[in-house]
């Protein structure tokens, strides 16, 4: 891929715009409410601008999955995930909003004490390390400017975000993502109308796909599927969720914001699934690296400027998920653990310092897991069972533990996650395969935290 000059003219146009967009403004680090949350002052249009560009970081895995599996991208991606949504935005958001803690790991504290605080921000600094993040967007440069050292871009782009988050706070992500969503909606409808210039209507390119494309379940079996659904309930202790929920001016709003965005999400689902079915169609089969379908098919369809305009496209949908979780990660980190551990006082400045951290830790998985759909997996395995029953007994009571057993819980059922993943990959003779003895990692960790809730009901029913 070769760009022209017309191409480097939207590349520019982006970062310049993010940091005049970060430096625009200095009422976001005043104090801690205005830099972690913005003021609490997000309308619906910011919100939904916010939480539906911060949900689709993982893009180039979205493609990846596409191009290899079809239409099964909707059924594992994109379904469970509205459900959950909506079920968070019914139950959850006003209960959230009106809560007076910042984070979920202080809601933790608030709830079950000190140790369920410090076990929760070590699951949640996990849960949302930046890698896949920076994994893509260094694949993306990479192409853009060519060579073999992905891992290079990937270390720069991840300290420019560090950069500019650390200094622009919440707000700062917030205004930037009002930018990315224009931008991703409009470059994935310009390489789908490209494609159809070439290769004809949708309809008529899935009439040529192979039957394992238009499979609804790609050809996996059912216990894989549901172990996506069960990754679906990410959403219930998505800190991204989270956050933009007690950053909304009011639990309506918040709650509002949630169902306008399951209406965006569907609208974007259906573009990157129909642009990945184009790349399967246009590349063919043979694709050495099917992280990069989308890349691959602008290259092929689009002309000099709109080319560079899609790759901004791509970039901007990964950073506004990539700036988020560093900032997550850093507040998580710094504010969450470090400061009530050591005893610090300045929030503002250790979030700052564990940002940069927080990118450090990113690079390091990505030696581990250079996956984007192998990260997101394995990510997911380990932390949703811990953390889902505790988080959602904060706001419901039916799902409250008693004060003692948070603690254990969270660690035996990370534990045993941790454990399957690693008998999974010691004993499989299929590189990537965490299940052990047929069972996907997922199920024995929440296997036993809903042991210890089930105990705790059981026992304290009795007294």
């Amino acid at each position: 891929m070769i760009f022209e000059w017309l191409d480097w003219i939207p590349i520019a146009g982006y970062f310049g715009l993010l940091l005049w967009l970060t430096f625009t403004r200095t009422s976001d680090r005043k104090n801690e409410t205005s830099f972690l949350l913005s003021g609490r002052t997000l309308t619906v249009p910011a919100f939904v601008a916010t939480l539906v560009s911060t949900w689709y970081g993982g893009i180039l895995g979205v493609g990846e999955y596409t191009y290899q599996f079809g239409i099964s991208q909707w059924l594992l991606f994109g379904f469970p995930f509205y459900i959950f949504a909506a079920i968070y935005a019914w139950f959850l958001a006003p209960a959230i909003r009106k809560h007076k803690a910042l984070s979920i790991p202080e809601a933790l504290e608030h709830a079950y004490g000190e140790k369920a605080r410090n076990a929760g921000a070590a699951g949640i600094f996990i849960l949302v390390s930046p890698a896949p993040y920076i994994l893509m967007t260094g694949l993306i440069l990479q192409s853009v400017f060519g060579g073999e050292n992905w891992f290079l871009f990937a270390a720069i782009i991840a300290l420019f975000s560090a950069f500019y988050v650390s200094w622009g706070g919440f707000g700062a992500v917030v205004r930037t993502d009002i930018l990315q969503i224009i931008l991703m909606y409009g470059g994935f409808i310009i390489l789908i109308y490209a494609s159809w210039q070439l290769a004809g209507s949708p309809i008529e390119v899935i009439r040529n796909l192979p039957e394992t494309h238009l499979d609804i379940t790609g050809g996996h079996s059912s216990f894989y599927i549901m172990v996506w659904f069960f990754i679906a309930l990410w959403t219930f202790v998505d800190p991204g969720f989270h956050q933009r929920v007690s950053a909304a001016k009011s639990p309506k709003i918040a709650q509002k914001g949630i169902f306008v965005s399951i209406i965006f999400w569907f609208f974007f689902d259906i573009l990157s699934l129909t642009a990945g079915l184009y790349a399967f169609h246009l590349l063919g089969s043979g694709l050495e690296n099917p992280v990069l379908a989308y890349p691959e098919l602008a290259n092929k369809v689009l002309p000099a400027g709109l080319l560079g305009l899609f790759y901004i496209a791509l970039i901007a949908v990964i950073m506004s998920t990539l700036d988020s979780y560093l900032f997550i990660s850093g507040q998580t980190l710094g504010r969450d653990f470090l400061k009530p551990v050591f005893k610090l006082k300045d929030s503002i400045l250790i979030t700052r310092i564990s940002i940069f951290i927080a990118a450090g830790f990113g690079l390091l998985l990505l030696a581990i897991f250079p996956s984007v759909i192998e990260l997101w997996y394995v990510l997911g395995s380990l932390i949703i069972p811990a953390m889902l029953i505790p988080v959602l007994g904060i706001y419901i009571r039916f799902f409250r533990l008693p004060y003692g057993w948070v603690f254990p819980s969270m660690i035996f059922s990370f534990s045993i996650s941790l454990l399957w993943v690693i008998m999974g990959v010691l004993t499989s003779e299929t590189l990537y395969s965490y299940a052990w003895m047929g069972v996907e990692p997922f199920y024995p960790g929440l296997l036993i935290s809903i042991l210890f809730f089930g105990s705790s009901k059981v026992l304290w029913a009795k007294k």
